[in-house]
C-alpha cells in the first residue's frame, strides 16, 4: 500500500501535554476505525509547530477524509516514493 508523509501545522504542537497527545492519538485512532482497514498510521514527528505523520493509504483522498473527520489540518500530504539510510551508502 502507498506510504505518505502529512505535514500538519499546529501552532505549538511542540508543547502539548502528554495527556493533550494522547488525546490527539485517541480521536485519530477513532476516525481510523471508522475509515476502515484501507489506512494506517504508523508513526508522527512532532515539531514545534508541525506534526509529521506516515500513513499507509490507497490515495490522498482517504487521508483528507480522515483529517477533516478527525478535525486535524493535512496542510501537505506528500507520497513517499523511495526510502534510504545509512546502509543505502554499501
Amino acid at each position: 500500500m502507498p506510504k505518505f508523509v502529512i505535514e500538519r501545522e499546529i501552532p505549538g504542537a511542540g508543547k502539548m501535554s502528554p495527556d493533550e497527545l494522547r488525546a490527539a492519538a485517541q480521536r485519530s485512532l477513532a476516525t481510523l476505525k471508522e475509515l476502515g482497514p484501507n489506512i494506517q498510521w504508523l508513526q508522527s514527528f512532532v515539531t514545534d509547530d508541525r506534526l509529521y505523520c506516515v500513513y499507509l493509504a490507497p490515495d490522498e483522498n482517504l487521508i483528507m477524509q480522515h483529517a477533516a473527520k478527525a478535525g486535524f489540518p493535512a496542510n501537505r500530504i506528500s507520497a513517499v516514493r523511495n526510502l534510504i539510510d545509512p546502509t543505502t551508502a554499501e
